[in-house]
């Protein structure tokens, strides 16, 4: 079995001083994606991932205390892929792929597209090249596991209140309608294999009482290449960890 967990920190150092590295302890993954690291290499408390027997890949923005994707994972990767050769993108350290025999863990950082309109053309034109960059991978990896911040709410059960939300940038119909799109091209959304239920999220404001009354969005996902959909075991939302904005996500797959 890989377990994976997926998990937006809001900056490493700050969830590492919450106790982020005990929740490692308590679940155990074989592989941790982390985006939105706000460090670079050498500022991500390496030598406490390896204390817990993890290798440490980090991709950071060129801008420091700003974006930033890594992975850490116990079985030395076969390959590292830092970025998605893209140099817009890889400025602002969005992607890294990590291969492991047959299988590849990207871990994603979706652009957010809330500070104004120019930051939205960015994402939903990201939209489109990380789809192009991922069809042209399948091509020579089938076995993908998409794990990120995808900064988008796939259904009206991801997202509380949700007929209120359509104007806001993380809910809007061509963001639904790209996610839409994409899973039709073949790309599954682990959490909804097993479990169809609303009311599950993985972000909350911070505005008061957001996260106690569950007021949240669903945008953290592993969505998984539909090869690999027979090989979903389990996928999970651990609201308990509060060492962000975020939540973590876990799949288990048997591979």
């Amino acid at each position: 079995m890989k377990r994976i967990l997926s998990y937006n920190v809001n900056g490493i150092r700050s969830a590492i001083s919450k106790g982020l590295l005990d929740l490692l302890v308590e679940v155990n993954p074989d592989v941790v994606c982390l985006q939105e690291t706000k460090a670079q290499p050498g500022q991500m408390h390496e030598e406490d991932f390896e204390a817990l027997g993890y290798h440490c890949y980090a991709h950071s923005a060129v801008k420091k205390g700003y974006s930033g994707v890594a992975i850490f994972c116990k079985q030395t990767p076969d390959h590292v892929e830092y970025g998605m050769n893209h140099s817009g993108y890889d400025a602002e350290g969005r992607v890294i792929r990590a291969d492991f025999g047959d299988l590849s863990v990207i871990d994603v950082y979706f652009p957010s597209g809330t500070t104004g309109e120019l930051r939205q053309a960015v994402k939903m034109q990201f939209l489109v090249d990380f789809h192009a960059y991922l069809n042209e991978l399948r091509k020579v990896r089938k076995n993908l596991v998409i794990s990120g911040d995808y900064n988008i709410c796939r259904l009206w059960i991801d997202i509380h209140n949700p007929s209120q939300q359509q104007n806001t940038s993380g809910f809007l119909p061509e963001e639904r309608d790209w996610f839409d799109k994409f899973v039709m091209d073949g790309y599954t959304d682990s959490f909804r294999i097993v479990n169809s239920d609303p009311h599950h999220y993985t972000w909350w404001s911070y505005r008061a009482g957001a996260r106690a009354d569950n007021k949240g969005w669903r945008i953290d996902y592993h969505m998984v290449t539909s090869e690999m959909e027979n090989k979903v075991l389990d996928a999970r939302i651990l609201p308990h960890a509060v060492h962000s904005d975020h939540c973590p996500v876990l799949v288990d797959l048997d591979f």
